[in-house]
């Protein structure tokens, strides 16, 4: 195989050119340098070890956290004519024993392997007699006891530096703040010359965050825009997640549950239904994670406040990773901070750990809140930098402010003299001047400031709360039925008396304007292309069943859309198109040609 790397990209993957810096991370690994690569979900990170492990003489031996993302790695690779495998403890004694053969003969180009299995003694001395062309850690965040996906066994891949000495390393991932990165460079030994920050942008993603309302009936309306499309809709417990999938069930999705608590033989079914069918929307906790390779996830939607914005950040970018228009929705309510802020209190973590998981959720928090650009402020969180989007929620209804000093005030004035020990529900009704047997059992309808807040209805007292709760000046109780209490924040707000802008609640949502039903179609083409289109996906599935692969890894949507706009009439022309590499032209041009030749034009 040639040593040129953009011959490689071009005959192997299929592409004219490098994107970003991928070449210049390319060929400074080349020359035998190490790297640490941040580049976003979707931006070609594993293009940046896989050229050149084929490039460099040996094998390229790549770390990776689960035997499903491997497995969908490697397809992928053998499908462009790469010789890639993976070694894990579910291979059968007889496929382990080949595998070892064709190490130790020099047939590999790349061997995938989880840090559990790679740090057994008997594995790495075996490696350790191989000629390897470099050592690739993939989501390399997981490494650093910062990062928002700690794993132990990453922190002990350190001992590469000493086992591979003359090896390069590279480091990647798509999440990591400053904190983290500097965690991984360090223990992993990358010099700071050797890193290679390439931004957090996802602009094909277009970001929304409501206060949660009627989270089902929120659900739907976001759903109605994604009518036979994949996607994924993350829930905070077990439960919520098998409850919400059964009931999209019922309103007709193809909705699947995935949680640690299930059965793994269950949990890997769905998985796999996940990865190889259309229009499948799993319904999942955090534990349905890295292992999503999937390019064609059109929507992301947390129907519950995640834990940080780095969390946040990686389960958004589960979607759109052919690069795509895609969706992320979030909702949030006042019981999800406080139930995130209660997680914190009642971890085993030492203080330290403690105030950084404080800290990363008020920075979240500020997200859900803020009236600047959603993009903007999340990629100013991770030290990057964006002009108004346009392609967010706040920029394209800016929300409206007002000062809600005295709205503030008269929230925890109410709570204070209601004994600071009664839910929001009970005192929005004090301020609302609300006829109850409750409030007038307690005598609140005699204090200072029962009736004093009919400036606002419920919705908006709703709100304030809220918002209340996300600047810490309001503690809820969930262990004690949600009661409030003033937080020290609070007290000291009371005191200072400092102005005090608060988001106005929009319009309670009607019915959501937003791109009509697309019938699976990612992007718009006109009717005729549309209808090649849904051919060509046909023709995929039908291939990748008769191999038992995920369709994706046969073509992408994108390459497939551009077939479709294209329509190539002959084997010179298929290969000019974006993703076809050699080996793919070879197995599946003849086939795929012929769909088009059905679907021209003038052929009715």
């Amino acid at each position: 195989m040639t040593t040129d790397p953009l011959h490689i990209l071009k005959t192997v993957y299929g592409y004219d050119a490098f994107r970003g810096r991928q070449a210049e991370i390319v060929d400074h690994v080349i020359a035998g340098n190490n790297a640490f690569v941040l580049m976003p979900t979707g931006g070609g990170k594993s293009l940046c070890y896989q050229i050149p492990a084929l490039c460099r003489p040996g094998m390229g031996l790549v770390v990776s956290p689960l035997i499903a993302l491997m497995a969908d790695q490697v397809a992928a690779l053998r499908q462009a004519g790469v010789r890639a495998a993976a070694l894990n403890s579910d291979l059968p004694p007889e496929e382990r024993r080949d595998l070892w053969r064709a190490i130790g003969e020099g047939t590999l180009d790349l061997l995938y392997a989880a840090p559990e299995t790679l740090l057994r003694s008997g594995i790495i001395d075996r490696l350790r007699n191989i000629p390897l062309s470099l050592i690739a850690i993939d989501e390399a965040h997981c490494l650093s006891q910062w990062g928002h996906d700690f794993r132990p066994h990453y922190r002990q891949l350190d001992a590469l530096v000493d086992l591979f000495p003359d090896t390069p390393r590279m480091a990647l991932t798509a999440t990591a703040d400053a904190p983290t990165r500097g965690e991984i460079v360090a223990h992993l030994q990358i010099g700071n010359d050797d890193s290679f920050i390439a931004g957090f942008d996802r602009p094909n993603i277009r970001y929304a965050v409501e206060e949660k309302d009627n989270p089902r009936r929120q659900l739907m309306r976001f759903l109605q825009n994604h009518e036979n499309e994949s996607g994924i809709v993350y829930c905070l417990s077990k439960r919520k997640t098998e409850e919400t999938a059964a009931w999209l069930q019922d309103q007709g999705y193809n909705a699947l549950a995935y949680h640690g608590g299930m059965d793994k033989a269950a949990r890997e079914v769905n998985q796999t239904r996940f990865q190889r069918e259309e229009a499948v929307v799993m319904v999942a906790t955090i534990a349905f994670g890295m292992g999503i390779d999937k390019p064609d996830v059109r929507f992301v939607a947390h129907i519950d406040l995640p834990g940080s914005i780095e969390a946040y950040y990686q389960e958004t970018g589960r979607a759109g990773r052919d690069g795509l228009p895609s969706e992320a929705l979030m909702l949030y309510g006042a019981d999800d901070i406080a139930l995130r802020r209660r997680f914190i209190d009642e971890s085993d973590a030492p203080d330290t750990r403690k105030r950084m998981e404080q800290q990363k959720l008020d920075a979240l928090l500020g997200l859900t809140e803020t009236a600047q650009c959603r993009r903007q402020v999340l990629l100013n969180y991770f030290g990057d930098a964006c002009s108004p989007c346009g392609n967010c929620d706040t920029c394209a209804n800016p929300p409206e402010r007002f000062d809600g000093t005295v709205a503030a005030q008269k929230v925890l004035s109410c709570i204070y003299r209601t004994g600071e020990r009664f839910g929001q529900a009970y005192v929005i009704a004090v301020l609302l001047g609300d006829e109850d047997e409750r409030i007038a059992r307690f005598g609140h309808d005699r204090i200072s400031t029962f009736g004093i807040g009919k400036e606002h209805d419920q919705r908006t007292w709703r709100s304030i709360l809220r918002q209340l709760i996300a600047h810490g000046f309001i503690h809820v109780d969930l262990a004690g039925h949600g009661g409030l209490s003033i937080a020290e924040a609070g007290r000291r707000f009371l005191r200072e008396k400092p102005v005090l802008m608060l988001r106005t609640p929009p319009p309670a949502a009607k019915g959501r304007k937003g791109r009509a039903a697309r019938g699976g179609v990612p992007v718009s083409l006109d009717q005729t292309d549309s209808a090649l289109f849904n051919a060509l996906r046909d023709k995929r599935i039908e291939i990748a069943r008769e191999q038992n692969l995920p369709p994706y890894v046969i073509f992408h949507d994108k390459t497939l859309i551009e077939m479709a706009r294209t329509r190539p009439a002959n084997r010179a022309d298929m290969a000019g198109i974006s993703g076809i590499g050699e080996a793919k032209l070879d197995r599946y041009g003849e086939a795929f040609l012929a769909v088009i030749a059905g679907h021209q034009p003038d052929a009715g």
